[in-house]
Order: C-alpha cells, then structure tokens, then sequence
C-alpha cells in the first residue's frame, strides 16, 4: 500500500487518472475538468505520472503541436480500484461544485449491477454538449469511452448541466425530454435500456421500464 501511495497519493493524482478512463485527453481539457488545480500542479502530477509508468504522453505533432495523455496498462488496472472507491466515498457529503462529466459518467459505471447486464446489454451513444461517448453494455460488464458509434442501438443528446440535473435528482428524464433538454433516439425498447442504464445509477426510484418517456 504504501509503495502505491508513493505513486499515486499526492493530491490530485488519483484525480487526473480518473480523468484519463474513458480515454485520452489534452492538457487543457485535464485542466478544465479539474476546478481547483493550477496549471503548474497539474504539469507537475502530469510529469510525475509519466515518470511512474502510469500515464504516457504522446505528441499530436504538428499542426496541432499539444500533447495527448492517456493511461498505460499498468494505470488502467488501477479503474476497479477508483470504482470501488467511488462506490465507498458516494456515502460522504457531497463536496461544493459541478461534477464533470468524466465524474457523472464513471458513477454510472461504478453503480453498474452486473446481474442487470442481460436487461440493459445493447450500444448506446451519448452526446453531452460536443462530447460523444460509446457505452457498451455486454453480458456481464458495462465499458464506456470518449467514441462516437456508427450504429448504435439508441442515442441521448442532452447539455451537462441537465446530466447535472439527473443525476442528483433535480429533474426526471421525462421532464427533461419535454423541455427539449434532452433527446432521445432509437426503438423504443432500446431507449427504455439506455434510460435504465442511467437511471439505475442516478435515481433508482425513477426506474420503471413500463414508464413512457
């Protein structure tokens, strides 16, 4: 344990790596998902990270001329260790701020039931603002990531303050859907799956699949 704190265990660490699960992403899209760091500290986590193993840092080259930071295979395998841990800190008050949608999406994950796979297993896109994510839900395991799908069983496009508003309980999808806010795409069984995807981790007693949306 303590040689994996000396890895991970400074402030804010643990918290660039949860940024990097569903995919790489540059530097300024690091910074912005993480209010309260400075561009230094978090230069400074990043350049440690690399220097651990656990992060790499791949050159865009030119035009773009940025650098993209994904996680190894060494940092990946920490994912069910910060799910787990999301799990146990979801019981403490929340803090002040918006969560970020890296933050709204891994919580779907992380209060995933495996035993429900087989009433929720499809591919579904979500569309939040200018970001696609592909979330793949198969037999046992649900996996999402920052991709767009050529073909997916059904969609939601929606902006981040309204994903905001779901996942604590501020606004129903139904609600949502009528305001324009959000839109869903698909079959209707489908979109009932996707729905269920969320709903099961952001208001379990909204979850009720004979609901019309």
């Amino acid at each position: 344990m303590a040689r994996g704190l000396d890895v991970v265990g400074e402030r804010w660490a643990l918290l660039v790596i949860r940024d990097l699960l569903l995919g790489p992403k540059r530097f300024n899209d690091l910074l912005g998902g993480l209010p309260g760091v400075s561009p230094n500290v978090l230069s400074q986590r990043l350049r440690d990270l690399v220097d651990h193993g656990v992060v790499h840092r791949r050159d865009l080259g030119a035009p773009a001329r940025v650098h993209l930071y994904e996680l190894t295979a060494w940092g990946r395998e920490l994912e069910p260790m910060l799910l787990h841990l999301g799990r146990w800190g979801s019981r403490a008050p929340q803090p002040p701020g918006d969560l970020g949608i890296d933050s709204l999406l891994l919580s779907v994950k992380a209060g995933f039931d495996p035993a429900c796979a087989g009433t929720l297993r499809g591919t579904y896109e979500l569309r939040i603002d200018d970001d696609a994510y592909l979330a793949e839900v198969t037999d046992d395991a649900l996996t999402i990531s920052r991709a767009a799908s050529g073909h997916p069983d059904a969609t939601l496009s929606t902006d981040i303050d309204t994903l905001r508003a779901l996942s604590d309980g501020r606004c129903t999808i139904t609600d949502a859907v009528r305001s324009g806010n959000l839109h869903l795409t698909g079959d209707q069984p489908a979109v009932q799956r996707l729905t269920g995807l969320l709903l099961a981790s952001f208001s379990p007693s909204e979850l009720d699949q004979d609901r019309p949306i």
